[in-house]
């Protein structure tokens, strides 16, 4: 019928003190650059880029288009997600 843009996971792999948007270890939110899955907005804006150039085949030379690790922009807190296309 016509290209669908691919869905990807994000789960919540660990968090080292606490996250102000109360995400969990274990969360899992379907993201791609249409839908934010209910992903924190402050991650969602600094994960939105390489959302971009892998959803529309682009390649990040240092890491895997199917699935890779992610953590968030705030480092005092820092989540750590694993992206991984569904």
């Amino acid at each position: 019928m016509g290209w669908k843009e691919p869905v990807y996971e994000a789960t919540v792999e660990s968090i080292e003190r606490s996250c102000s948007a109360g995400h969990k270890v274990g969360d899992v939110f379907e993201i791609n650059t249409h839908e934010t899955g209910g992903i924190c907005g402050y991650c969602y804006h600094d994960l939105f880029p390489t959302l971009m150039c892998i959803c529309f085949g682009g390649k990040i030379p240092w890491q895997d288009s199917d699935e890779f690790a992610y953590k968030c922009p705030d480092s005092y807190n820092l989540v750590a997600f694993k992206v991984k296309k569904k």
